[in-house]
């Protein structure tokens, strides 16, 4: 396969996004070129590093260049205060200055977690994401958005700082559970339901392949994801407008997320797939879309064998209110009222800050008292 590059124009603070296979083996001469001096700190978490770490230790000593290394704990939970603690006097012993680079190496938490303690470590410290989920691929690596978790929600504390070059290497994909596959493919079908209907046509027809490990179609996949999200931060870096059409499916998804504790019962992909699909039911019950239209949504989801209601979450969820009170901790939140992301077809999707409190509600008390399904 050969590699895709896609630049995401930013002005003084414009990099590439690197994607193709083999690339951890060349990151040391992808990087080199960046240094001041050779020497690289990276973050990143202990199952990711059990698979990736020495391989990317090995790269950068090719280039003569020296590494260390902080190994968190994996999960949502290490987005926090403590982790962020950790990070950083981990960083500052390593005497990090401000010309040095920092390599997250991992998924969607460790790039969030090493993006946000790069951007307050001595007011800014340049950082390279080497994402190794297909969520952090298509995502959460792309854009500039860092922070971690608090009591009262998700992200709620972070600053936009982007990297300084992205590497996508798709190899590390066949490395991930099965699970953690789908989760990120939830953020795959985002792009298409927001803004590309032909992609999620396409999807359609191949996410089957694709989940199976046809490393083409993977490629693909993820370049067309990160090409969509590269044009829309270009256009609106620090979500003042478009860029909030990224969060499909997210206002319900963060309040899930809170609800269960940021634990393995529901992971971020499955919230956005979930959020996706009661997103556009919304849609339809507001008469904004076709009633078919939340159907083949979660049709295709299914046929992927992903999360697609609230009873594919185990255990209890609390009810209606506590949910609609959790979803008002969402950073879309202006003036007290709710905004979500809405649709008038697949590939139709705009914000609303109208949704009636009734409809709301009573889709809510439709989905919690749907009976329970065995997790995909």
């Amino acid at each position: 396969m050969s590699l895709d590059q896609v630049h995401v124009d930013l002005g003084a603070r414009s990099y590439d996004v690197l994607i193709g296979a083999g690339l951890m083996g060349e990151a040391g001469a992808l990087i080199a070129p960046l240094l001041a001096r050779p020497r690289v700190a990276v973050l990143t978490e202990t199952r990711v590093a059990a698979l990736h770490l020495e391989r990317l230790r090995a790269a950068l000593r090719a280039e003569g260049i020296e590494m260390a290394a902080l190994e968190l704990a994996p999960g949502e939970a290490t987005k926090s205060w403590e982790g962020l603690q950790r990070s950083v006097e981990w960083l500052l012993d390593q005497q990090i200055e401000r010309g040095d680079l920092v390599i997250a190496l991992g998924g969607g938490v460790i790039g969030d977690l090493a993006g946000f303690a790069c951007a307050v470590l001595r007011r800014g410290v340049r950082f390279v994401q080497v994402p190794t989920s297909l969520l952090a691929q298509v995502d959460s690596s792309v854009g500039g958005k860092t922070g971690i978790n608090t009591r009262h929600g998700k992200n709620l504390v972070g600053a936009f700082h982007q990297p300084s070059l992205v590497l996508a290497d798709i190899d590390t994909l066949a490395t991930l559970p099965p699970r953690d596959f789908l989760a990120g493919y939830g953020e795959v079908v985002k792009y298409g339901l927001l803004g590309d209907a032909a992609f999620f046509d396409w999807l359609e027809a191949h996410g089957p392949a694709l989940g199976a490990g046809d490393a083409g179609l993977r490629q693909h996949a993820v370049r067309a994801s990160v090409a969509m999200k590269a044009a829309i931060v270009a256009r609106d870096e620090t979500e003042q407008g478009e860029r909030a059409l990224l969060n499909l499916g997210h206002t319900f998804c963060h309040a899930l997320e809170a609800a269960t504790g940021y634990s393995d019962r529901l992971l971020h992909g499955e919230g956005v797939a979930i959020g996706c699909a009661l997103a556009f039911e919304l849609s339809a019950r507001m008469g904004l879309c076709a009633q078919e239209v939340p159907g083949r949504v979660r049709a295709h989801l299914r046929a992927m064998g992903m999360a697609a209601d609230l009873g594919d979450i185990p255990g209890d969820l609390p009810g209606r209110d506590a949910l609609i009170a959790l979803m008002g901790q969402d950073k879309k939140v202006q003036a007290g009222r709710l905004r979500f992301i809405l649709a008038r077809d697949i590939g139709k999707a705009f914000i609303c800050d109208t949704v009636p409190p009734a409809t709301l509600a009573a889709l809510l008390d439709d989905a919690l008292a749907a009976p329970k399904a065995a997790r995909p």
